[in-house]
């Protein structure tokens, strides 16, 4: 969830900056995130409090290990958001907390895929990218921070992660049976790596390249081919995984917004705007998909 409201904060700030105008929607989408973060993370410290056994039965859940970086995974995209929007020293300490943290998640969790007894290919899903997606995200605010080094260790392993479980990923839906419903709408993430590395390397290169154009148009051509399933889609019944299509959609409305700076193409631009339209329609869906379900009791309950 605060991926998703983070990631249409800083899509609508990049709008907004594109459209050389002040929005008074940003900072409230930014605080909607913080404000979300702080409760999420209050609620998740207070069961490692009150039920460890059970975070320690994630941290080796085949399946729910994958969605622990996504608490690095908001600190990062935070300091990104608070970037030009708060004092420096609230987006260092957030992109230093979340780089570090983030790189104990990818260390951790490396280390379990390479030495667990007990996966079986069925358990391999979308979701598995999530480490890999936050090591790429360090240098959008690490390049500006001035930690250039850093950023390229984190996008090289960002790199590394995505080229080896899109492999996977591709044998695991080819070969296997089909991805649970409960986990289809995760297939969207494949829109985040290569969407979210373009946005990483132009920070890092300094322009675009052929490299950069590469990332680009491979996030492009996952977004077309999921779109193009869209009835399966709108089949699923409501799970909390339906917040898996907001980020991956913010990447890609950002990466083209991006493009048109680097090219000037009016093209990036439309397709900038659609695509960050279709994203706040689907995040008011989801919120809306999301209260109702809590006040349903339709989520924590038994798989």
């Amino acid at each position: 969830m605060v991926m998703g409201l983070a990631g249409l904060a800083i899509a609508w700030e990049k709008a907004a900056s594109m459209l050389d105008v002040q929005l008074s929607l940003v900072p409230w989408l930014i605080g909607l995130s913080v404000l979300v973060f702080v409760l999420l993370f209050g609620v998740y410290a207070a069961k490692l409090a009150f039920h460890p056994g059970a975070v320690l039965a994630e941290l080796r859940h085949p399946v729910r290990l994958s969605f622990m970086p996504t608490i690095s995974i908001s600190l990062l995209l935070l300091s990104i958001a608070l970037l030009h929007t708060a004092p420096p020293v609230v987006s260092l300490t957030l992109w230093a907390t979340g780089a570090t943290v983030q790189l104990g998640f990818t260390l951790y969790i490396v280390s379990v895929w390479m030495h667990h007894q007990h996966f079986q290919i069925h358990h391999m899903n979308p979701s598995w990218f999530i480490p890999a997606v936050g090591n790429v995200l360090v240098p959008i605010a690490g390049v500006p921070l001035g930690f250039v080094e850093i950023s390229w260790f984190f996008f090289s392993i960002g790199v590394l992660l995505w080229s080896v479980l899109m492999t996977i990923v591709f044998y695991r839906v080819l070969f296997h049976q089909s991805i649970d419903a409960r986990l289809m709408p995760t297939l969207f993430i494949l829109i985040a790596p290569p969407a979210v590395a373009f946005i990483a390397y132009l920070q890092l290169n300094g322009g675009l390249d052929v490299f950069a154009q590469a990332l680009y148009f491979v996030g492009v051509f996952l977004t077309v081919l999921l779109f193009s399933q869209a009835q399966r889609f709108f089949r699923l019944d409501f799970f909390l995984s339906w917040w898996a299509y907001s980020f991956p959609l913010a990447a890609v409305s950002i990466a083209s917004m991006r493009m048109f700076d680097q090219t000037g193409a009016a093209f990036y631009a439309y397709l900038g705007f659609a695509l960050l339209t279709l994203l706040t329609g689907i995040v008011a869906m989801l919120s809306v998909s999301t209260a109702n379900a809590v006040r349903e009791r339709g989520i924590c309950i038994p798989e």
